[in-house]
């Protein structure tokens, strides 16, 4: 069984450890209703023709059999104020005649007036998470004002994903199934193990079923080279990024591939491309088990907070909560039943940032008094789950480039003394993070592998990294900032996942100044 990286579901659903979901998502949950009615709803694009690209698509040193993609003209359309395209893609990068793909592609145009300093692609991570719905729903949110001035901000759904060829699995109610089902079987038995390896590989098969072909290509190194075709069609010489979380190993795989052809790169929150499945579970596991803590804390010095003591008593007292939910699942008002994965799952959610501490006080209050209607919201709002419906395909992506980009192959001395790392560093989070690894039966074997990035030959690369961040680990940031060979790292000192544009100055002006200007910050710049 390995963990893997991204975003966090600390159920039996996922491998042992966690997926990143963008906190930009997360932390709207301060600004709107709980209910988070519509937030994300796609909007439908006006046909009218846009103009196409003013740039020439960049074809330089393009093998003869990948031209026709280099060369292909972009069709624009207003999809709301944003303009809209689709490129083509080759499924098989290594074999172009294999057939096609679609890349579903919105820009914001720069809003300042006269020539862009050219476009800034970004990825809000996942793997899984929507780029199109990042830039259409929260391009303010995704990258500062400054930044809009000057570039054209591109978002793109990554081979996959969401309005570009997607993968697809089940149906909502079978998702349902999948995600919250309290499984028959004791936890930790070899029953409740074999029960839900037979699940996994039950949605597997529908992912291979409904999917056309596509998984064996569900890669990050075939999502990056896509990037590339982004960056020359759109007439770029080099290429701009802005990643997130798992667009941090997107951006980094992008600079192994293409140093030569390397911008103005910030990848924040990031993934250590060096590191196998299970550390990264295990590391995750301990971050957010640090986070709880952190929100224990603050929770304390509340009068509306369920809990009281010292902190530890506190954590002992949530333990003691999550057992008696295993035990004893609280039955919604739609009819699922709230066990303790769920409730780890809304606690993770609530968990990216410290904006959204007071929901799960409120999701945690209510359940110790038997309602679990708050805790679902978070759950679901995880999930981008909505009125029995999901919003997106983030689940089925998430477990296809996973499975792919990871490969199965702890051995189980190493898996036990994970587990027993995780339990005595993480002993209220680890009861319920671990499970068989869904990947073990995915219908085809990783291709992706484990090795440090270096990029030689590169420009600058802006590694940001958050000190107490639960899902990206701050010492990942500090492990990729040092693997590239031209990586600058920029410390954001607090709560929460990533650390740009969410409101610490220091932090602001440095990856502005370096976008902008080219200037990149001092290596080692500490935002208190």
């Amino acid at each position: 069984m390995n963990p893997t990286p991204g975003r966090s579901r600390p159920s039996p659903f996922s491998r042992l450890g966690t997926r990143t979901r963008v906190a930009a998502i997360v932390a709207g949950l301060a600004a709107a209703s709980v209910l988070l009615s519509g937030c994300l709803s796609a909007m439908i694009p006006d046909a009218s023709p846009r103009p196409t690209s003013s740039k020439a698509a960049d074809v330089d040193g393009v093998p003869a059999d990948l031209l026709p993609f280099y060369e292909q003209e972009l069709a624009w359309t207003d999809c709301d104020g944003f303009d809209c395209t689709t490129v083509t893609a080759p499924l098989d990068w290594t074999d172009p005649s294999k057939g096609e793909i679609e890349l579903s592609v919105i820009r914001s145009r720069a809003e300042g007036g006269g020539e862009p300093i050219g476009s800034l692609l970004t990825n809000p991570g996942g793997p899984g998470a929507s780029g199109v719905g990042l830039i259409r729903d929260s391009v303010s949110f995704a990258v500062s004002d400054p930044v809009r001035q000057r570039f054209d901000v591109i978002g793109f759904d990554p081979r996959g994903v969401g309005e570009s060829t997607a993968v697809t699995c089940f149906d909502p109610g079978a998702m349902d199934a999948y995600l919250f089902d309290i499984p028959q079987a004791a936890r930790g038995t070899d029953a409740w193990k074999d029960e839900l390896l037979a699940r996994h590989q039950e949605f597997g098969e529908a992912c291979e079923a409904n999917s056309d072909g596509i998984l064996p290509y569900i890669t990050t190194d075939n999502a990056a080279r896509d990037m590339d075709l982004l960056r020359a069609v759109l007439g770029d010489k080099e290429l701009n990024y802005l990643g997130y979380s798992y667009g941090t190993f997107l951006g980094a795989t992008y600079a192994k591939l293409f140093p030569e052809k390397v911008g103005r790169l910030v990848l924040d929150g990031a993934i250590d491309p060096s590191i196998p499945g299970l550390d990264v579970g295990i590391t995750q596991g301990i971050g957010f088990e640090s986070a709880l803590r952190a929100y224990m804390a603050d929770c304390l010095t509340d009068d509306e907070c369920p809990f009281r003591g010292t902190v530890d008593e506190a954590m002992a007292d949530l333990g003691t909560l999550l057992a008696s939910v295993d035990r004893d699942p609280i039955r919604n008002g739609d009819g699922r039943m709230l066990g303790a994965d769920s409730l780890m799952t809304a606690i993770v959610a609530a968990l990216y940032s410290q904006d959204s501490w007071g929901y799960l006080t409120t999701a945690l209050s209510d359940v110790l008094e038997g309602n679990a209607d708050v805790a679902f919201q978070l759950a679901d709002f995880y999930y981008n789950r909505q009125d029995g419906a999901y919003l997106d395909n983030q689940t089925e992506a998430f477990r296809a480039y996973n499975c792919m980009d990871y490969p199965v192959d702890a051995t189980e001395e190493e898996q036990a003394a994970a587990e027993a790392l995780l339990a005595a560093e993480a002993p209220t989070v680890a009861p319920y993070w671990s499970g068989p690894d869904p990947c073990e039966v995915w219908p085809y074997p990783a291709t992706g592998v484990r090795e440090r990035i270096t990029a030689d030959g590169a420009a600058p690369i802006v590694v940001v990294g958050t000190t107490n961040d639960p899902a990206t680990p701050y010492e990942w940031s500090v492990s990729l900032a040092e693997q590239l060979s031209s990586g600058v790292l920029v410390t954001r000192v607090g709560e929460g996942h990533t650390g740009y544009n969410k409101g610490n100055a220091c932090v602001d002006s440095a990856v502005e100044t370096y976008l902008l200007d080219g200037t990149p910050p001092e290596d080692g710049l500490r935002c208190e």
